[in-house]
């Protein structure tokens, strides 16, 4: 089968990115809006750019019915920060219920019942129920188009991590103790007992 994404509509060209790009870590982003009403949305198309600066990127795609910003866009760009708050199987069902789209004045935080808790460099709050925050100032946001389908990349500064103490181990995060979740198509999300296996990175010069 070859596809040309020109052919597509948008929402086929979305089914061949989601049905592709597997497994994806979920970017659980906190924000706060001009009024300081907390929100929270999982966000699949997210990873980390570079360690210095230490540059991670999430993109939120335009509403689909009318290609209208979501309500963490237009947050970010109003405060210029946010959390990324990483989403552990135990919260997976609260991460699920607020890709809801609540009113703007919801604190979909306390709606979905998890618990907000200060950040320490950022005024956004973060989602005490995750294992690891990371906290954000915005580096940079980019657009492109403004209608259904069309999507931003928010590129963000992390200025603070919070690591949950029985995570860390001589500078490193344990992956089975986060048990971290990650989407696949459709509603079909991976489970923290999915088998690992490691292999030695190849690092002589061919």
């Amino acid at each position: 089968m070859e596809i040309s994404p020109k052919t597509l509509e948008w929402r086929e060209a979305y089914k061949l990115l989601v049905g592709s790009i597997l497994p994806r870590p979920i970017a659980f982003v906190s924000t706060i809006d001009g009024n300081g009403n907390a929100n929270a949305a999982p966000f699949s198309f997210f990873t980390a750019i570079c360690a210095d600066p230490m540059l991670i990127c999430f993109s939120p795609m335009r509403r689909g019915t009318d290609g209208a910003k979501k309500d963490t866009l237009v947050n970010i760009e109003s405060a210029g920060q946010f959390v990324i708050n990483i989403v552990s199987f135990s919260m997976a069902e609260q991460m699920n219920d607020c890709a809801i789209e609540f009113s703007p004045d919801i604190d979909e935080i306390a709606e979905v019942g998890l618990t907000k808790e200060p950040s320490i460099e950022v005024s956004v709050p973060r989602i005490k129920e995750s294992l690891v925050h990371l906290e954000c100032e915005l580096e940079q946001v980019l657009h492109f188009g403004d209608k259904p389908g069309a999507g931003s990349l928010v590129i963000g500064k992390v200025v603070h991590v919070h690591v949950n103490d029985e995570l860390f181990n001589k500078g490193r995060i344990d992956s089975a103790e986060l048990k971290p979740i990650g989407r696949m198509a459709g509603n079909i999300y991976t489970d923290p007992l999915a088998k690992m296996f490691e292999m030695d990175r190849k690092m002589e010069k061919r």
